[in-house]
C-alpha cells in the first residue's frame, strides 16, 4: 500500500509503528511525505477523474498529473492525509477514516501579524494561507466573513513554513498557520491576531477538525477496515511506546526542537486520533454543512461521511 501524510510530528507518531512493519498483520506501506496543498489537490484531482471515467462509461481513470506537475509522482497512492475542508470534492472517490487524523481543542490555525492589531485591519490586505482546500482556510473563511465584512485582498498560498517567515519580512500583511506555529511565531516577533479554533468552539461548542486521512474507495470494504484497524493500532502502539517513535519523527521534523516535537504531538494526538466517535463526526459535519451553508464548499450527502461497513 502506497500513503502519503505530513513530515509533521503528529504524523511521523501516528504512523511510526505501521510504516516500520510493526503493527501485526497490517499490510506494507511506502511512504511519501507530502506538504498538505499537494495531498490536497492530489485527492481531489484523483476524484475528478473517477468522475470523469464514470462519465464515460468505464473508459479508465485519467492518470495524467493535470495542471499541477507536483502530482505526478503521487498518483498511485492509497492513503492520504487530507484537510477536513477538501472532502466534499473527494468522499466519492475516497473514504474518510474514523481514525488517525488531527482534530481537537484548543488547537486551532491562528492569525499572524508582525504588529498588533484587530481583525477589522486584514480588510484589503495580501493574507498567506497554507492551501485554499484546506480547513484552516475554511476556519479562515467563516471567521473573516464574521469579523471582516469587507473581506480581506489577495489570499497567496505557501508552504506552511514559509508563511512566518514571509509575515516577518513583510512579503504579505498576514499569515494563517497551523502545527508546530501555534509555539512558534513569538520567535519570528510575530502577533496572534486571532485564534480560529477558539472563534469556532466558542460559536459551535464542537471540536476543531483539522486533517483527515482517506483511502480510495476502490481499494473494496474489507480492505478498508483492514486499514483502519492497522492505523489503530499504530496509534495505541505509539502511546504505548512513545520513545520507539522520537528518532523517526525527529529526523522529519524539520529541524524541530524537541520540546516543540512533543508539544505537537501532545496537542494533535488525541482520543479523536484513536476513534472519531460521535463528537469527532458532529465537529466534521457541523463545520461542512456549516460551509455549505454559506456557499464555501458543496453540500454532503446524508452518508457522505459513513465508513464502509461500520
Amino acid at each position: 500500500m502506497r500513503i502519503a501524510y505530513s513530515p509533521c510530528p503528529n504524523d511521523t507518531f501516528v504512523f511510526h509503528a505501521w510504516s516500520h512493519g510493526l503493527v501485526p498483520g497490517a499490510p506494507a506501506v511506502d511512504v511519501t511525505f507530502a506538504d498538505i496543498d499537494i495531498t490536497n489537490g492530489l485527492a481531489e484531482f484523483t476524484a475528478a477523474g473517477s468522475r470523469e471515467a464514470g462519465e464515460r462509461d468505464g473508459a479508465g481513470t485519467d492518470t495524467g498529473s493535470g495542471s499541477d506537475p507536483r502530482l505526478g509522482p503521487l498518483l498511485d497512492h492509497d492513503i492520504l492525509k487530507v484537510s477536513y475542508a477538501v472532502l466534499p470534492w473527494i468522499l466519492d472517490a475516497y473514504a474518510l477514516l474514523p481514525c488517525g487524523g488531527a482534530l481537537g481543542r484548543g488547537c486551532g490555525p491562528l492569525v499572524l501579524t508582525a504588529a498588533p492589531g484587530r481583525a477589522a485591519d486584514l480588510r484589503g490586505k495580501r493574507v498567506a494561507v497554507p492551501s485554499e482546500r484546506s480547513t484552516a482556510y475554511l476556519l479562515f473563511r467563516l471567521w473573516a466573513a464574521a469579523e471582516v465584512p469587507d473581506g480581506v485582498g489577495e489570499i497567496v498560498v505557501l508552504p506552511f513554513h514559509e508563511i512566518m517567515p514571509a509575515v516577518r519580512d513583510g512579503a504579505v500583511d498576514a499569515g494563517l498557520v497551523i502545527h508546530e506555529a501555534r509555539f512558534t511565531y513569538r520567535d519570528y516577533g510575530l502577533h496572534c491576531l486571532a485564534d480560529m479554533g477558539e472563534h469556532w468552539e466558542n460559536t459551535t461548542g464542537l471540536p476543531i477538525p483539522l486533517g483527515a486521512i482517506v483511502a480510495k474507495r476502490s481499494l473494496g470494504d474489507r480492505r478498508l477496515r483492514e486499514l483502519a484497524d492497522a492505523v489503530r493500532t499504530s496509534v495505541r502502539m505509539a502511546w504505548d511506546d512513545p520513545e520507539a517513535s522520537r528518532p523517526y519523527v525527529l529526523e522529519h521534523a524539520q529541524e524541530m526542537d524537541p520540546a516543540v516535537a512533543d508539544q505537537h504531538i501532545g496537542l494533535y494526538v488525541n482520543e479523536f486520533t484513536a476513534d472519531l466517535g460521535e463528537a469527532g463526526y458532529a465537529a466534521v459535519r457541523g463545520l461542512l454543512t456549516r460551509a455549505a451553508a454559506e456557499g464555501l464548499v458543496p453540500p454532503l450527502g446524508p452518508h457522505a461521511l459513513a465508513f464502509p461497513g461500520a
